[in-house]
């Protein structure tokens, strides 16, 4: 027995020292030291030998392995340092060039401008909402009086979710507000910046778009309420003090009376030309540029969101996010906005 491991621990050395990788060393390793291995075979033959045997080649045995284990450590040591150094010799690295600089990127443009209209709204004292983008018909129609003929529920105005039945891609934020509505008592000032989704595509328009939609509800609120806080909004948001506001009679089903609002022109503030006998191209020489839907909030809707309309009037407009940013930034096309051209992105 004593000759057997002294015979293939000489083996075992020159196997060793002659591997040149760490692959053929592992399975030097595995083939003498694993479960199934050579040397464990004969430390198997032990169970045969008498008691003092046992003792005298149990420790030879022993100390014979970790001589092994060492000198496989000791290999894998020198094949590990042969591989640096060949890495070394033909991947070496000049630490004194300057590194290259990663690029650091900023929040979106539409993003930063959600952020700056809360901070406006927000010193008005307007709370934030948010709602689901997957919405029930229920809230995007019914709620806000919207008739079940009226062309909005068509299905070529509105994406309707094909396995979800009587749920929409939101048409409004509406829905925000008379979610709102429901879990508050007035008075109630609140905004709803979000994405919402029509079939429409073209320069200014896009199937998903960003709107922002405020309702202020409280005793003798009046379209006076509502000129004074759209006035101060677009002055703060266009960085422009002199803006100012016209309304003009429109139909929107959840307000009562409905009104378009228009605001004097960003560009050429308001004088229908930017030079001597040079028309404003963006207001089309008139001056005033329509900037969102506006009105008193129906009666009914009021009810609907549990508001007493005998006791309570309120206000509610809706501007579309994306619009003024082109305005605000003289931005040709909406769907720059969306586009992901860092050459474009990095303006702003």
């Amino acid at each position: 027995m004593q000759e057997q491991i002294k015979t293939i621990k000489e083996t075992i050395i020159k196997a060793i020292h002659s591997v040149t990788d760490e692959a053929a060393l592992r399975e030097l390793e595995v083939r003498y030291f694993g479960r199934k291995g050579a040397f464990n075979e004969i430390l198997k033959g032990l169970a045969t030998l008498s008691d003092d045997e046992k003792r005298v080649v149990g420790k030879m045995a022993n100390e014979t392995k970790k001589e092994l284990e060492a000198a496989i450590v000791t290999q894998r040591s020198k094949l590990q340092s042969s591989q640096l150094g060949a890495i070394a010799e033909t991947e070496w690295m000049d630490m004194t060039v300057p590194g290259t600089t990663p690029r650091v990127g900023h929040r979106h443009l539409v993003s930063r401008f959600i952020d700056d209209l809360e901070s406006v709204f927000g010193r008005m004292g307007f709370d934030v909402a948010t709602g689901p983008e997957v919405e029930e018909e229920h809230y995007n129609f019914n709620q806000l009086n919207v008739p079940e003929d009226h062309p909005a529920r068509d299905m070529q105005d509105t994406f309707w979710i094909k396995n979800l039945h009587k749920y929409v891609l939101r048409t409004q934020t509406s829905p925000v507000q008379i979610r709102y509505m429901g879990t508050r008592k007035p008075p109630i000032r609140v905004i709803a910046p979000g994405k919402t989704f029509r079939k429409d595509s073209d320069a200014t328009h896009s199937p998903m778009f960003h709107q922002v939609e405020g309702l202020m509800i409280d005793e003798n609120i009046s379209m006076a309420n509502l000129k004074a806080v759209l006035a101060h909004a677009l002055r703060e948001i266009f960085e422009t003090p002199s803006i100012e506001l016209r309304f003009r009679a429109s139909y929107f089903p959840f307000v009562e009376p409905g009104l378009e609002v228009d605001c004097t022109c960003v560009m050429c503030n308001g004088k229908g030309q930017t030079g001597t006998r040079i028309p404003c191209r963006l207001c089309k020489k008139s001056g005033w540029l329509e900037i969102a839907g506006a009105g008193m909030v129906h009666p009914t809707v009021l009810k609907n969101g549990g508001v007493d309309p005998e006791r309570y009037t309120g206000f509610a407009f809706g501007v579309g996010i994306d619009r003024m940013i082109m305005l605000k930034y003289k931005i040709p096309h909406l769907r720059l906005l969306f586009e992901n051209d860092l050459r474009f992105l990095e303006q702003f």
